[in-house]
């Protein structure tokens, strides 16, 4: 059990060509939003907040400005000549058959599998890894037009039963079913507001976190308090559900849940903010009406549940060791003076591990690459899996038990892959490869290191043609995040091929503020260490232009959430190096964001306006409060989606607003909402081809450069 926390062929491509849009463009005529006489005092500070009155989504007058802002993004869309080729080859990308690693439950196998262009993956089983697949649940089904989408899935331990969890309309809220395994019947149970928590399986029912039901009219922006932790009998209603725990002292703090495959131990995973750290609790489930045991009640570090073996516990944790290191506890002498290292910290970051087979599987960030080293349980050190590649690699899942596992190996231009794994024997067998309309080998991905604004080395991903003659005009998109200890890895893009393909370069810079190097690389570029973050993005901006492979005519970024503050922030502070940005669900108002949804667990990695010393570097970067005018902004595209509780859509509402107001000069500065969607975005395969058609049609054209201008 991890810790929890909130929150991309054909190349003969005929030559780039200049479209009209490379004209001077006149500037659109944007909605009216009007302004309202609000300012707030920070500490002496007066901030006006005039489009405040947007933060009532649900108002008649927000409703009127949203249906106007999506008149004028579509009709924008609908004039750009080559917007059709780019949905036409999106499509042929995207139509190649998916897989899902396998999971054993029992004799069976259990994997989803998508056609190529089904709206959702369907959930298959079948006896032996020889055995006829069989439909086990197609969600294609849930809804007409897609809005409900399968979220999770989890097996009981004695294989009876399955729960699965949907979202509606791509809302971080949850609800649960329940299906007899073996006759595929449907059975009554039905639980509801349920918010980042899975099923964690024990006898004949399951524990599970959830929080009250909130008011109709805050469902969206609900602060998310009080969560609980309740165990659901199988055919009982919910109201019936036993209270496990729950904590009135500290409303904040939530409990991801899990139970050893053994049923002995409930494990409490306790959450309070991203970036603080958790703790953990313990339930001995085979002594009756055992306490919650507090193991480890001090957040000074992250601490990661692995596996539970005669009475200890596998911990993996950053404490006193940034880049992670593998405990072991002793629950009769659990004082950290007797915790035993089996793993100790080494150079690269630990991500993860897994015991599975009798053997431990670590999973090492090494230059944000995938290594994967196994180990005895006692620690020792036998081989490392040899991989494809360099690239990324999830997997080695199962039970200690298990004679083999699987895993799934990616690259930008490497499809995910799965292999099956023989534990005993250290050998990998190719279990299914994805067949897509591209040849990968017509293309090169380096990664190189750049220096940043203080001299940090910053690692950066670059993907092209081979032999791309690098002319310093190359259409070029750069991709970046830096937060909340959250890695940039590599991984297979169908979205970013159509750059590619049309002799355009794709970037990854993996800067500072994320997981790449450990904890160290993530506490360099979060609370008053943010600028680091911007710093570094500029950099690998600048590296690209330096180096030829693009300039300011031809580069794009592109970010969301954590990422669309990125590149709101950049823009504001560098605009003129950019000429194309997509901001995607972005935290842009850094004053409120703690005043919405889960936006108050965020404060441990921003800091808070509430604090009079982190108010004075929040007002700094804050996108929404500095923008200026007279600044050359590129042409931006900001996308939010109506159901996002986790981003309010209220950040973007208000940012566009006040660059629509405040911007005059020629480049286009949109809005593109997503109905019936959350903080992912587009729901379902073609909603999700139509976002990205859009945000690629938004970059070329304002390029002023034709792609694909020979397809028919």
């Amino acid at each position: 059990m991890r810790r929890f926390f909130i929150i991309l062929i054909v190349t003969t491509i005929g030559i780039l060509t200049l479209v009209s849009c490379s004209k001077k463009q006149e500037r659109l005529k944007y909605p009216r939003a009007k302004k309202v006489n609000v300012v707030d005092n920070y500490f002496g500070t007066k901030v006006a907040d005039p489009y405040r009155w947007m933060e009532d989504i649900n108002s008649p007058e927000v409703k009127k400005w949203i249906e106007e802002e999506k008149k004028l993004t579509d009709e924008y869309f609908s004039r750009i000549p080559f917007r059709d080729k780019i949905r036409k080859r999106l499509t042929e990308l995207w139509n190649y058959e998916k897989y899902s690693m396998p999971s054993k439950v029992g004799d069976y196998y259990v994997f989803s599998y998508n056609s190529g262009l089904q709206e959702q993956s369907v959930v298959y089983v079948q006896k032996g890894l020889d055995g006829k697949p069989e439909v086990l649940l197609d969600p294609n089904k849930f809804s007409k037009d897609n809005s409900v989408i399968l979220t999770g899935l989890f097996f009981s331990h004695d294989n009876k039963y399955f729960g699965y969890s949907i979202s509606r309309g791509g809302s971080d809220w949850r609800e649960f079913f329940v299906v007899d395994f073996k006759t595929r019947k449907p059975l009554p149970d039905h639980l509801k507001w349920i918010k980042f928590s899975g099923m964690a399986w024990y006898k004949n029912g399951f524990f599970y976190s959830r929080y009250d039901k909130p008011k109709k009219e805050e469902a969206l922006k609900q602060a998310n308090l009080y969560q609980k932790v309740y165990y659901h009998r199988i055919g009982t209603p919910q109201e019936k559900d036993i209270l496990v725990y729950q904590d009135k002292e500290h409303p904040k703090r939530g409990f991801g849940v899990y139970v050893t495959p053994d049923e002995k131990y409930l494990i409490l995973n306790v959450w309070e903010s991203s970036s603080t750290g958790n703790r953990l609790y313990y339930k001995d489930l085979t002594k009756k009406n055992s306490e919650i045991v507090k193991l480890i009640d001090n957040p000074d570090a992250h601490f990661s549940f692995i596996a539970a073996k005669n009475g200890k516990f596998y911990i993996l944790t950053d404490y006193k060791a940034p880049n992670y290191k593998l405990v072991l506890i002793d629950l009769n002498n659990p004082t950290r003076e007797n915790w035993k290292d089996v793993i100790p910290e080494g150079k690269d970051r630990l991500e993860d591990v897994s015991y599975v087979g009798g053997k431990l599987f670590a999973m090492y960030l090494k230059d944000a690459n995938s290594k994967v080293s196994v180990f005895t349980p006692d620690g020792k050190y036998l081989y490392d899996v040899e991989l494809p590649g360099i690239g990324t690699v999830y997997g080695f899942r199962g039970k200690p038990e298990d004679k083999e596992t699987f895993y799934t190996f990616t690259s930008f231009t490497y499809p995910p892959t799965i292999y099956r794994y023989d534990i005993e024997k250290n050998k990998s067998t190719l279990f299914k490869k994805s067949k897509v309309k591209f040849n990968p080998e017509d293309y090169v991905t380096k990664e190189v290191f750049y220096t940043s604004k203080d001299g940090t080395r910053v690692p950066l991903f670059i993907v092209h043609k081979k032999g791309l003659k690098l002319d310093g005009k190359r259409p070029t998109l750069l991709y970046g995040y830096g937060g909340f200890d959250i890695p940039m890895r590599p991984g297979f893009r169908v979205t970013m091929l159509p750059v590619l393909e049309n002799d355009g370069v794709y970037a990854m810079a993996c800067i500072r503020g994320g997981g790449e190097y450990g904890e160290k690389w993530h506490r360099a570029g979060m609370l008053e260490n943010k600028q680091n973050v911007f710093d570094d993005f500029i950099a690998a901006a600048e590296y690209l232009i330096n180096n030829n492979y693009t300039d300011s005519d031809h580069l794009a970024i592109f970010g969301g959430s954590n990422g669309g503050l990125l590149i709101g922030a950049v823009i504001n502070q560098r605009p003129e190096l950019f000429k194309v940005a997509i901001a995607a669900v972005g935290v842009m108002d850094m004053l409120r964001y703690q005043k919405f949804t889960i936006g108050w667990a965020w404060v441990s990695e921003y800091g808070s306006s509430d604090n009079p010393e982190q108010f004075k570097y929040l007002i700094k970067y804050s996108p929404l409060h500095n923008i200026k005018e007279g600044l050359p902004y590129p042409a931006v595209l900001v996308t939010t989606a109506d159901h996002d509780d986790r981003v309010f859509p209220a950040h973007s509402f208000k940012y566009i607003a006040t660059l629509q107001e405040k911007y005059k000069g020629p480049n286009p500065v949109l809005i593109r909402i997503e109905t019936k969607a959350g903080h992912g975005g587009a729901t379902g395969t073609t909603r999700t081809i139509n976002y990205y058609t859009d945000i690629l049609s938004f970059m070329f054209y304002n390029m002023g450069i034709e792609p694909y201008k020979n397809m028919k």
